[in-house]
């Protein structure tokens, strides 16, 4: 039996690097945080919870964004990205009709005075809290394979006092990409115990039907804000005081469903919440029996845990340095995978887009987890490949929509990845699956970028041929004898550098003689001599221009623009130095000997600052703009 509700005035559990705020579990696979209305966070910590096609952004403050397929063009609920107020878009209020005291299980909307605790883990996300002798356990996850994501609330009674409280669940719906193009348009009906909600113009390829569905009745539900809040606000609605309000189908702005929960003293109760999508009325059904008490979602949030567990447990390392175990052994692998992969989506950027350098980096570093992660990236990444051997810079898997630009980088890692695979999984018989290309109108003249949709060509090329059409693309070079770098490389703000087609990239450079040289090993293996031949020309003249055209006397340039002005030298009176270019030279052998070791110690002497414990990435900041190397940035 649980006693008085100062057994969570501390939190028990020691935990490892504490910092005031909260710090991991001893296993380290639970990070813990303990906030109340003085111990407030400096920031937003978010943890995105997601399978395949589905996810969720929690905070300190419960639950957020909601989204279906594509994080930015399906949203269920609101993405607020707001750092300072961090209004969640699902609030949970509840009310006690005996004294009538009111209170949020969310931590910063009306928050009791006493403690709340998060704990974030693999896949889930938990809250706990005490106040008016109740005890209140919430637990937030997504199940592996569902379309859905699940909340269950325990009740807890702690008192010897009957309690009938009053809930109140507000969620701020969009069913689109935001609430004004989805405002007005959307209906909501109630059939059951289910509220069925549906985006009336929503894009074809999210034309679904959304749902929220509960163990207990559902005694009355909101469509409407301006009901909803009356003359109140967020922090305390009219609907808390209204006992009976209207509940009708029809069209609204945001979905608020009551509930009532009597506990006798020391009784326990549960409300079990299914929000998600579905293609038909029928498999919403369905899926709301499945998950409709409170056996059933411990059974699957145990599933959840087995998958997260199964899938970090295949690196682990050990160090003398603790912090960046307890990151290698789970947490690095399971954002990746999670939030980057899958999800597409944080609390800072929501773009549910394909980014072609972004997604293939991203699997690099898992194929030490899941080799099929990096396989699947490549061929995926190949289909979005144009016959002239340019690339999308990112798109959307469901519209098929993309953004073709003049980024210098994006189609090496093409090859740069191919090769990594192949090294790795020993399976060079990628090389020979057939692949289809896109096809489109090509950038005119002074196009830095083009939104749109592009089709498949019925030609289809091998992923060899593939990466072939993108190492000789790349192979477009400036007077320097350095590759161009057109609307940006790896750095997207050096997006002014080559608008007018002649600046030249030194980092693309030594990227792309690593790529070079990487492939013609391939070349060798398949007997390709001519391919062969050709790259290593190409490469060895490279070489010598990095060498000499590339070199300023301490350390390589960054980039040449049009005008012939360069970026990363001495005679530079913003970014003399860049990082990037003197760390290449050593990654992908192409530096001469002396260089690579005098330009790391001029990293080690003007990049290294130990004070703040910061490698920087150039410097000085540009900030005069007397050269202004960005013309413009893309988001996706």
């Amino acid at each position: 039996m649980i006693g008085k509700e100062e057994i969570l005035e501390k939190q028990a559990e020691e935990l490892l690097f504490d910092n005031g705020y909260g710090g991991f579990s001893k296993d380290g696979k639970e990070y813990k945080l303990c906030v109340n209305k003085e111990n407030i966070l400096p920031t937003i910590w978010s943890n995105v919870i997601s399978n395949k096609s589905f996810g969720i952004i929690t905070t300190e403050n419960m639950q957020d964004l909601v989204w279906n397929k594509n994080s930015r063009l399906n949203r269920i609920t609101a993405w607020n990205n707001d750092t300072v107020l961090n209004i969640p878009s699902q609030i949970i209020y509840v009310k006690d009709e005996e004294n009538n005291k009111i209170w949020t299980l969310n931590s910063n909307i009306l928050p009791n005075p006493n403690y709340y605790y998060v704990t974030y883990g693999f896949g889930y996300s938990k809250y706990k809290n005490v106040y008016d002798g109740i005890l209140q356990q919430t637990d937030i996850f997504v199940p592996n394979e569902e379309n859905v994501v699940i909340t269950k609330v325990r009740f807890k009674n702690t008192s010897d006092n009957f309690k009938r409280l009053k809930i109140l669940v507000y969620l701020k719906t969009v069913l689109g990409e935001d609430e004004i193009s989805s405002n007005g348009n959307c209906y909501f009906e109630k059939d059951g115990n289910i509220i069925f909600m549906k985006n009336m113009l929503g894009a074809p390829e999210f034309n679904k039907i959304a749902y929220i569905s509960s163990n207990i009745e559902i005694k009355n539900f909101i469509k409407s804000k301006k009901t909803f809040f009356g003359n109140g606000n967020i922090k305390m609605p009219d609907s808390l005081f209204v006992d009976n309000f209207e509940s009708c189908s029809g069209i609204g702005n945001c979905l608020a469903l009551e509930f009532e929960v009597h506990l006798k003293e020391y009784e326990e109760k549960y409300l079990i919440l299914n929000l998600g999508q579905e293609n038909n009325l029928t498999q919403i059904q369905e899926r709301s029996k499945v998950f409709g008490d409170v056996k059933s979602v411990d059974d699957c949030l145990v599933e959840v845990n087995k998958k997260w567990t199964n899938l970090i447990n295949n690196l682990t390392i050990k160090t003398p340095d603790d912090e960046l175990n307890i990151l290698m052994n789970g947490w690095l692998i399971y954002q990746t995978i999670s939030c980057r992969l899958w999800g597409k989506s944080g609390f800072y950027q929501s773009g549910g887009a394909n980014g072609f350098r972004d997604q293939l980096q991203d699997c690099l570093g898992m194929k030490y987890i899941d080799i099929n992660l990096l396989r699947e990236q490549i061929l995926k990444c190949s289909r979005h490949q144009f016959v002239e051997g340019d690339v999308l810079h990112w798109w959307h898997d469901e519209t098929k929509k993309g953004i073709r630009t003049r980024f210098s980088d994006d189609l090496l890692w093409l090859p740069y990845s191919v090769y990594e695979y192949i090294k790795f999984s020993g399976d060079d018989a990628i090389l020979d699956e057939p692949i289809e290309y896109l096809v489109g109108d090509s950038l005119k003249e002074g196009e830095m970028e083009v939104y749109h949709l592009y089709f498949v060509s019925k030609d289809k090329g091998s992923l060899y041929e593939h990466c072939l059409r993108a190492i000789y693309k790349a192979c477009d070079f400036g007077e320097h004898g350095l590759p161009k770098i057109g609307s940006g490389d790896w750095n997207d703000g050096f997006s002014n550098i080559g608008v007018k087609g002649k600046g030249e990239s030194v980092w693309l450079g030594f990227f792309l003689y690593d790529v070079l040289n990487k492939f013609c090993k391939i070349f060798e293996k398949r007997k390709d001599t001519i391919n062969f031949e050709k790259c290593n020309q190409i490469k060895e003249e490279l070489k010598k221009n990095l060498n000499t055209n590339a070199w300023d006397g301490r350390w390589y340039k960054r980039a040449i623009m049009d005008d012939g002005t360069e970026i990363g030298s001495m005679e530079s009176r913003e970014c003399k130095i860049d990082g990037i270019s003197q760390s290449w030279s050593v990654i992908s052998e192409a530096g001469d000997n002396d260089k690579k070791y005098i330009s790391m110690q001029e990293v080690e002497n003007n990049l290294v600052d130990r004070e703040n414990k910061l490698i920087k990435l150039f410097t000085p900041a540009f900030q005069s703009w007397e050269i202004n190397p960005r013309l413009y940035q893309s988001i996706s």
